[in-house]
Parts: structure tokens; C-alpha cells; sequence
């Protein structure tokens, strides 16, 4: 028990886990797209995981210490880009940047996550915007929207966790929680119909294997379920397409 106490701390509690499951999931699409570059995936990784310490550790006596490595963070990955890339990857990642400030930032007045219902679209953009812009030479918009139709769904069960805690309306507080299921089943039925006609087969595969557990995931969402089934299950879900791809790629 004490272990696993540690490990949520130390792993979950402090977003290295969906820093990493965000990061494999954009490996995914490198991968299909043959575009896989370790300083490409260094500077997903950091980004995703400086963009949830600063969303975290708001409001905390810890706030000055995160924001100093937010800069590190940002000095790192503008060197990686300058170094490896070039000035249009540089814009690019900025600007998402910007898009993660603008989602919850203490000092606006008015932040994306106090606009009730957007918040799960918004999320799924970003790391849609993570996978088709950042790491492509080109807008790909397939792969914008299998990401951000898939990641969407993914946020819902959040939703449904957080529904008794959260201040703005969600989707589970207005609709309740078997409509929000079923938001997330459409959302997970179209994001496979784009896959269909977009991803080369093995991909494609391994990407349906992943619908089919996420499908399981949100279908036993509840809001009585242990935060773990959430912050460990459900967060797993967006790395199960790499896994499944790399299990089938190597057996």
C-alpha cells in the first residue's frame, strides 16, 4: 500500500505519467508518419510536462519554484528547436504555449477552463495541435482530428470524476453521467471512421485495439471510482496506440 501511495506521488500526482502518455501518443503519429526524431520527442515531453506543473501548482506556496523551471523548461526547448528544427517549429511550438496559458492561467480574468463545457474540446485542440502541427512540416488535418475527437472523449471521464468538485458546469452535471458516455462513445466511433481512411494498416490496427479498452474505460466511468482509475486507467489509454503499435510491429 505505501508503495503505491509513493508511486502516485511520485509518478502520477507529479504529471510525469501524462506528460509521458501525452508524449507517446504524439510518437504514435511520428511513427505513422515516419518523422520520428528523439529531439523532437524531448520537446513534446517537456512541454506537456512544464504545461501541467504550471497548471497544478497555481495558487501554491510552490508556485515561484515551478515557475522558474517553467522558464528553464522553455529556455531548453527553444534550444532544442533552434538547434534541430527551425524558426517556423519555433512559432509553432510558441504558439501552443500560448494556447496552454490561455487554458488556466490565475492572473486572466477570464481563462478557458472557467468556460463551462469548452474545456474538453479545448484539451483535446491542443494535443491535437501537438500531434498534426508541431511535429509535421505541414498542417495534417486527419491527424488533427483522429486526436482530437480521440483525446476529447478521453477528458470526459474526467469530467465525470471531477463532477461533484468542479465549479463550472460540465457535461456530466448538465447532461449526467450515461449521456456523457455516450458523447465519448461518438467521439471515439468518428475518430476511428477518419483513422479508416487516413492510417496505414498496421497503425490503423493498433489504434482500433486502443478504441476498443478506451471504449471498456469510459463505459465503467464513475464518479464513485478511486482517483487511480482515472489518473492511472484512463490516462493510459492515449499511450495504448503506441503500445499496441510496437507490439505489432516487433511480435
Amino acid at each position: 500500500m505505501n508503495f503505491l501511495k509513493i508511486l502516485k506521488k511520485s509518478v502520477i500526482d507529479s504529471q510525469l505519467y501524462v506528460s509521458l502518455m501525452g508524449t507517446l501518443f504524439a510518437v504514435f503519429f511520428m511513427e505513422e508518419q515516419n518523422t520520428f526524431r528523439y529531439p523532437t520527442v524531448f520537446l513534446i515531453f517537456i512541454t506537456y510536462f512544464s504545461g501541467y506543473i504550471y497548471t497544478k501548482y497555481q495558487k501554491t506556496k510552490h508556485f515561484n519554484k515551478i515557475l522558474i523551471l517553467n522558464v528553464i523548461a522553455g529556455i531548453i526547448c527553444a534550444l532544442l528547436i533552434i538547434h534541430n528544427h527551425n524558426e517556423i517549429r519555433l512559432i509553432k511550438w510558441f504558439i501552443i504555449v500560448i494556447l496552454g496559458l490561455l487554458y488556466n492561467s490565475f492572473f486572466l480574468d477570464m481563462y478557458i477552463r472557467k468556460i463551462p463545457l469548452l474545456k474538453v474540446f479545448y484539451v483535446g485542440m491542443v494535443w491535437a495541435l501537438m500531434n498534426c502541427w508541431l511535429t509535421l512540416p505541414e498542417f495534417d488535418i486527419p491527424i488533427f482530428f483522429i486526436s482530437f475527437f480521440f483525446i476529447t472523449a478521453l477528458v470526459l471521464p474526467f469530467d465525470i470524476r471531477d463532477m461533484k468538485v468542479d465549479t463550472v458546469k460540465t457535461f456530466p452535471t448538465i447532461i449526467g453521467v450515461q449521456n456523457t458516455k455516450y458523447i465519448a462513445y461518438l467521439l471515439l466511433f468518428v475518430s476511428n471512421i477518419v483513422s479508416i481512411f487516413y492510417l496505414d494498416f498496421n497503425y490503423l490496427i493498433a489504434f482500433f485495439l486502443s478504441s476498443i479498452i478506451t471504449y471498456i474505460f469510459v463505459y465503467f466511468s464513475e464518479n464513485e471510482r478511486s482517483d487511480a482509475y482515472f489518473s492511472f486507467g484512463v490516462e493510459t489509454c492515449s499511450a495504448l496506440p503506441f503500445l499496441f503499435s510496437l507490439i505489432m510491429k516487433y511480435f
